[in-house]
This record gives structure tokens, C-alpha cells and sequence, in this order.
């Protein structure tokens, strides 16, 4: 059975601003370091707009920089063999806090992204899948950036809470959907937070400014009932754990039966909706409440944060108290049902 890791990481470096057209050369992040210190992995930072972020929260004891980066693709494809990873989707680190105010830029910066995952993907033999980021602030230029992508190995939307100042779901949104249905591409939104007033106001508290971000995001999809209106899209919410749902789901529901609807009885499934499960999780409970069929497992890869479990997967099909075919779909049918694959 082929084994797909749901959330893994590129982190971006030089090679990723090379991709940026000559005359937009100056919306590349620049990279500041701590006065008085040598540069290092643990003093650099983007800036970027006016935002500042720690530029590598990397994973230097697991991989190494060639693997991380993607300066090697062999290299990265070589440690997934030894993880017994057949397939991992990639997701951006830069991109998990709001780097532009600027549309020209954001535009920029995520064509030259979306470039650089092309050709990962062209040296990945299938096995670097990705998720393609859009330019929220340039909706007319949405519906030839995903067409580009997925002609070039993207199965999905990157998406963050937030985007624009807004939650996503908003009409304001419409056209994106609209591609991404005609597209044939899944939302996916990543822990994260695309809000400058959000970020600020949570500037040391991730749990607020992340988690959070993603629950009360899941819950106005629930609530507001978007996914009805957009029938084709698959929906996925991606590392932010899964303990959340059970509450999520019952206020969503509360709050539904007060306007006179309900909730439906597997409201993950009919609402194509798919969420990654964390270690941490009490994922027989989980399954139990919800059921086995739309659930993912990522590894974070390239991160160190509190959602990092490079040996997840194995993690998963070692646990006694996990059916194996629960197993089994969590790490191959689940995954490529989402990301049609």
C-alpha cells in the first residue's frame, strides 16, 4: 500500500526568490540577523512587507539542510525511503504568517514559489506533491495560477485562516472557489493565520494565533453551511490536531438547530471535509465519534514545532489500538481521495 505523508514542509531559501521575474527581484524577503552574532539557523529572520519571522524553525537533528531545503531532491527522496514514506505533500513555512501588504508583492512571491514546486515536483519521480499558493489579494489572477499548478503536479489550494482579513467563505471568495472547483484542486488550510491584526494581537501566543485561527475557520465553514454551496470542493484542515472536533462539531450543531437546521449525521463525509490526526490525538475516540474515513497523518516535516512527528506514520500503524484498516486508510485511500491522487 502506498503510504502518503499528508503535511510535510519545504523551507525556502535563496534558490526560492530566484525564481522571481527580473523587475520584481526587490520583493524578495530579505534576511536580517541578530547584531553583534554570526549568522545561524537560530539568529535569522525574513523580512518581508512589514513583517518579521524567524526564517528557518527547522528540524536540524532529523535531516539535513539539502533534505529541508529541497537544494537536493534525491536527498529528500532518500530520506523518505528510510521513513518508509512513499509520497509526501508539501506545504510552505514563509507563507504561515501574512508576508505582503502589498498585492504586487504577495502575487510575486507566490508565483515564485508555485515555480520553484514545479520543478521539485518535475525531480520528485510523483512522489513531491504540493499545494499551490494563491494571491488572495489578486483575484483575477487566481483561476491561470492554479491552472499552472496543477498542470505541474499541485493537488492542492494553500490556504490560511484569515485570508485578507476575512474568513475564508466570505463572497469575496467566490472566484477562488469557483476555480477551484473547475480546477479540480482541494482547499487546504494550513495552521496558520493570514490576518495582520490577528498575528499582532497574538504575536507570542501560537496556540492563539494558529490553533485557534483553524477551529473557529472550521467552524464558519460548519456553521455558515459553504461547503452546500460548493458541492464539488474537498475541504481539509491541516495541522491543527483533530481533539478540537468533537466540541466543534456540537456548538456547530447547537447553533444550527437555532435557525431551524441540523447538523448532518456524519457532517465530515457529507460535507468533504478532511482533518490530519496528531499522536497526541485520542484517535480511537476520535474514530469512534466520527468515523475512519477522513482522517489524514502528516509528519510536519522540516518543522520542530509542537506538531513535528518525523515517525508518524509508523507511529500510527504501531499503535494496538488502531484497527488496521482504520490504518490503512488514514495513510493511503484517505490521502488520495482528498488530493486526488
Amino acid at each position: 500500500m502506498q503510504t502518503i505523508d499528508s503535511d510535510a514542509h519545504v523551507i525556502e531559501s535563496d534558490k526560492t526568490w530566484s525564481y522571481l521575474a527580473e523587475h520584481e527581484k526587490h520583493f524578495a524577503p530579505v534576511v536580517l540577523h541578530k547584531t553583534g552574532e554570526e549568522p545561524s539557523p537560530n539568529n535569522q529572520f525574513w523580512l518581508s512587507g512589514d513583517k518579521i519571522q524567524p526564517k528557518d524553525n527547522a528540524d536540524t537533528l532529523s535531516m539535513d539542510r539539502n533534505s529541508r531545503e529541497m537544494g537536493s531532491v534525491e536527498a529528500r527522496l532518500k530520506h523518505m525511503d528510510e521513513l518508509n514514506i512513499d509520497m509526501q505533500v508539501l506545504y510552505p513555512t514563509i507563507f504561515l504568517v501574512p508576508c505582503a501588504n502589498d498585492p504586487l508583492q504577495q502575487a510575486a512571491q507566490y508565483r515564485a514559489y508555485n515555480r520553484w514546486l514545479a520543478d521539485i515536483w518535475k525531480l520528485g519521480n510523483g512522489r513531491l506533491r504540493w499545494a499551490a499558493c494563491v494571491p488572495t489579494w489578486s483575484m483575477h489572477l487566481v483561476s491561470d495560477e492554479l491552472k499552472f499548478a496543477k498542470d505541474h503536479g499541485a493537488c492542492a489550494i494553500f490556504i490560511r485562516p484569515y485570508e485578507c482579513d476575512r474568513y475564508v467563505g466570505d463572497s469575496y471568495f467566490d472566484p477562488l472557489f469557483k476555480a477551484a472547483e473547475e480546477i479540480d484542486l482541494a482547499v487546504a488550510f494550513h495552521s496558520a493565520n493570514a490576518s495582520y491584526q490577528n498575528n499582532v494581537f497574538h504575536e507570542r501566543h501560537n496556540f492563539g494565533r494558529f490553533k485557534m485561527a483553524m477551529i473557529s475557520q472550521f467552524h464558519y465553514l460548519i456553521e455558515n453551511e459553504i461547503p452546500t454551496k460548493y458541492p464539488r470542493i474537498r475541504w481539509a484542515f491541516i495541522e491543527a490536531a483533530a481533539s478540537w472536533l468533537p466540541y466543534a462539531l456540537q456548538d456547530a450543531e447547537s447553533r444550527l438547530s437555532r435557525k431551524g437546521k441540523k447538523l448532518s449525521n456524519n457532517p465530515l463525509k457529507d460535507n468533504n471535509i478532511w482533518i490530519t490526526l496528531e499522536m497526541a490525538d485520542d484517535i480511537p475516540y476520535l474514530i469512534d465519534r466520527v468515523g475512519d474515513d477522513n482522517f489524514l497523518i502528516g509528519t510536519d516535516y522540516g518543522h520542530t514545532d509542537t506538531s513535528a512527528q518525523i515517525e508518524a506514520l509508523r507511529m500510527l500503524g504501531e499503535n494496538p489500538k488502531i484497527a488496521e484498516n482504520s490504518v490503512n486508510k488514514i495513510l493511503g485511500p484517505n490521502p488520495k481521495n482528498l488530493y486526488k491522487i
